[in-house]
């Protein structure tokens, strides 16, 4: 049976992926589908991909029309209300932590060694705010060099944006190519769109099977990094304390907007 279902949750990963800070896997993980996701994309290449293709078209299906249609309005947000747009996805990123934790039932499996990866995997994503750079202008004539560029970039974007935590938008963002990739979608530049679309299947194929790997020989150790990534992420879309009072409020109401979104879905997906 075909999973039209996973429209919308394609449509709520591809709107996230736009967000430099905010990962489509974390939205997965909030959805409870991530599992899933990791072993229907390992298992398309095998011979059971048409039962694999029901759960990841109408998935993809949703992640185009977002991203394509929800790309301006994320865009809008943050050139006019920034730290709001950034507190509701920093609520979301926050709300899914004791998901995760239950998840991986903490208290019973985890050691030392699965706090210390937990620390580790934080440490690395938090440590991404210190390479934050202005946004490059978007490059017009493309050559040779510069399809290759947006080829591994749409890979590693990609390989970062099946991990919960890490924001394939944002690794666009320090390898300077966020804007030339946001503006060549809004243009509708079909150069642009396949070069880095093949880099992205590339890079989500071969960044799946490695998951699948860890998460069936080293779960508990797997979810412990995977917590750490999410924590971590929160440091690098925190926007800092509001300036004044009205902006205060605001963004404390967009805050608990993104914990009541990631509750609702939560009571959606989990009932």
């Amino acid at each position: 049976m075909w999973e039209w279902r996973n429209i919308y949750r394609g449509m709520l990963m591809g709107a996230s992926d736009v967000v430099p800070g905010v990962s489509g896997g974390t939205i997965a993980v909030v959805l409870g589908i991530y599992d899933r996701l990791i072993e229907a994309i390992n298992g398309f290449f095998s011979k059971e991909w048409k039962t694999h293709l029901k759960f990841l078209l109408p998935l993809g299906i949703g992640v185009v029309i977002a991203i394509g249609l929800m790309a301006n309005l994320i865009e809008w947000l943050f050139e006019h209300y920034p730290g709001p747009t950034q507190f509701f996805f920093l609520g979301l990123i926050i709300g899914v932590l004791p998901y995760l934790t239950h998840k991986a039932d903490v208290k019973h499996n985890f050691k030392a060694k699965h706090f210390l990866l937990l620390l580790i995997g934080a440490v690395l994503v938090a440590s991404m705010a210190f390479f934050q750079t202005a946004e490059s202008e978007p490059m017009q004539n493309l050559s040779f060099a510069g399809y290759i560029l947006l080829f591994f970039s749409g890979w590693i974007a990609s390989s970062a944006m099946i991990l919960p935590g890490i924001s394939g938008s944002f690794i666009l963002l320090i390898i300077g190519v966020y804007t030339t990739v946001t503006s060549g979608i809004s243009d509708f530049r079909i150069d642009i769109i396949a070069v880095v679309g093949a880099g992205i299947v590339c890079g989500i194929v071969v960044m799946s099977k490695i998951v699948k790997f860890f998460l069936e020989n080293y779960t508990s150790g797997t979810f412990a990094v995977i917590i750490g990534l999410v924590i971590g992420s929160v440091f690098v879309i925190f926007p800092g304390v509001p300036g004044t009072g009205v902006m205060m409020l605001v963004s404390i109401v967009a805050f608990l907007g993104g914990l009541l979104a990631a509750w609702l879905l939560g009571r959606v997906e989990y009932k």
